[in-house]
């Protein structure tokens, strides 16, 4: 009995030893950003989204999910990954302001907060005035503050609407300046007359809780022209354009050719 007893006690547990696995593994994981453009119905490019490539230095040519990580790394780190972000897209400041672009990352509630009490960040975000932060969680839960201190304060999408996370009280209870429609659901209402109906309908409903929709994850022409005869204001997705890195920002086209 005494010798089970002080094997428990120095030997750790399966799961005490994933989760150092774990840990030791995400720390280790790399990050590449790319960017998706986002075009608008008129085929007018209105900006773009910054995208994070994960992957572990074992395996470089395999994306890991970012929501994975993202949630498995501390509040620090993130905080760290986004300042990383934004000194990244304030070396193209001079094109988004030449065209008039914006450009939106993804942030969770938590480091939404810490944003508005970080003097440096602060700084730097006040300077970028077509910086947008696209919430990834519902807004009840995500924050406890309105984006109230920083500069141009209207800088709130609401992402991924559909997916599961975000729900009706989701674009009633914020400001979003714009409402991204998820992939899947907007593929689910493609699937009948009804579904489609019911596609426009929420796509205008949503215009009055926010300046415009953006449809994510357009692959077809047919897809692409759905969007264009709603009430959305964009939409992005591989029909429009794959994901790239930031070489070939200068490249993009300002036009979405028809």
């Amino acid at each position: 009995m005494i010798t089970k007893m002080m094997l428990g006690l120095f030997t750790p547990s399966f799961s005490a030893l994933e989760r150092v696995k774990a840990q030791s593994y995400w720390r280790q994981c790399q990050r590449i950003y790319r960017f998706q453009p986002i075009y608008r119905t008129n085929g007018q490019l209105m900006g773009i989204e910054l995208l994070s490539g994960i992957f572990h230095p074992a395996e470089p040519k395999k994306f890991v999910s970012p929501e994975l990580y993202f949630a498995a790394v501390s509040l620090n780190r993130r905080l760290l990954i986004v300042e990383e972000q934004i000194d990244l897209l304030r070396k193209w400041q001079p094109m988004f302001e030449q065209h008039n672009l914006l450009v939106s990352i993804n942030v969770d509630g938590q480091v939404l907060e810490l944003l508005q009490t970080h003097k440096n960040l602060k700084k730097k975000i006040n300077q970028m005035p077509y910086l947008r932060f696209e919430l990834v969680e519902t807004a009840e839960n995500a924050l406890s503050i309105p984006l109230s201190q920083i500069e141009h304060s209207d800088r709130l999408w609401l992402d991924d609407f559909g997916e599961g996370i975000a729900n009706f009280s989701s674009f009633t209870s914020w400001n979003y300046e714009y409402i991204k429609i998820a992939r899947d659901l907007f593929i689910l209402l493609r699937q009948s007359d009804e579904g489609v109906r019911l596609f426009y309908t929420l796509v205008t409903l949503m215009n009055r809780y926010s300046k415009g929709v953006i449809i994510e994850g357009v692959e077809t022409e047919q897809e692409w022209a759905m969007v264009r005869n709603s009430d959305a204001m964009a939409a992005q997705g591989y029909y429009l354009s794959r994901p790239k890195t930031f070489d070939f920002l200068a490249d993009i086209p300002i036009h979405f050719p028809d």
